[in-house]
């Protein structure tokens, strides 16, 4: 095979045309940027969200840009409202191949500043919520016998916490737990089952933070001296969800620029 075929049939395993791909968080930040990769990358994507405004503008996008995808109405504290959206999304595009599961939220306070209210606020959208919609989708994967690909989004808090986040990082390390559970009980099922754990990557939710003082100063602990950009998680996000990662199951992919290193 010449090199040139071979860099062809190696692009090739990135292509997810055909595929049916679920976002959920897809209103803004990451997840927006998600559906936008891969649909760019050949796939049908359905994104969910609570925002429904923001969704049909995102859609609308994808669809200008030559793809196709669909905006549906989901909140992840709602049983009903998970199991009603996958199966629109199903109906409309097709049995689900992926799954993104990246909506959650976040909480700054101090321990002993934090109460419980905003202790299950967090666990009950960043851990349960990110469960009930993997098992959703999980559940159809099984059923339809075409296996899929499921993507957790992490953190780098879920492996070394810091102070202020307690709830946050309590959280994202359930959900690498929680992967690497999954990882082992769905394979039989074909379902591949990873965490995408990033650092701090800007947004517009942050990006006034990380732009300032204490962003600034806090760049000083990543070894390449800054923050990451959305599609520094591109090339993370496509191998976990195509053929060019079907033997990886239950890994964490860190995107972090080390950050997690502890290097100042």
């Amino acid at each position: 095979m010449s090199k040139s075929s071979s860099a062809t049939t190696g692009a090739r395993r990135f292509d997810l045309a055909g595929a049916t791909a679920l976002v959920t968080g897809a209103s803004s930040g990451l997840g927006r940027h998600f559906a936008l990769t891969l649909a760019a990358a050949g796939a049908r994507v359905a994104v969910a969200a609570r925002r429904i405004a923001e969704l049909r503008e995102l859609a609308a996008e994808i669809a200008e840009s030559g793809g196709t995808a669909l905006p549906v109405a989901f909140d992840v504290l709602a049983p009903a409202s998970v199991d009603a959206a996958i199966a629109s999304v199903e109906a409309k595009l097709g049995p689900l191949d992926i799954l993104v599961n990246n909506a959650g939220i976040a909480a700054t306070a101090g321990f002993l500043a934090q109460d419980e209210a905003e202790w299950r606020r967090v666990l009950a959208t960043d851990l349960d919520g990110a469960w009930r919609v993997a098992h959703a989708a999980a559940l159809r994967m099984a059923a339809h016998g075409r296996g899929g690909a499921i993507v957790n989004i992490a953190s780098i808090l879920g492996l070394r916490p810091a102070s202020h986040v307690s709830a946050y990082s309590a959280a994202k390390a359930g959900l690498i737990s929680l992967t690497q559970s999954m990882a082992i009980e769905l394979a039989r099922h074909k379902i591949r089952v990873n965490a995408l754990a990033p650092g701090y990557v800007e947004t517009n939710l942050n990006r006034d933070f990380l732009r300032g003082p204490a962003g600034q100063a806090m760049t000083k602990r990543v070894p390449l001296r800054r923050f990451g950009e959305v599609e520094d998680l591109d090339g993370a996000l496509l191998l976990l969800v195509s053929d060019a990662g079907r033997y990886m199951t239950g890994s964490v992919i860190v995107v972090d620029g080390g950050h997690s290193l502890g290097i100042t």
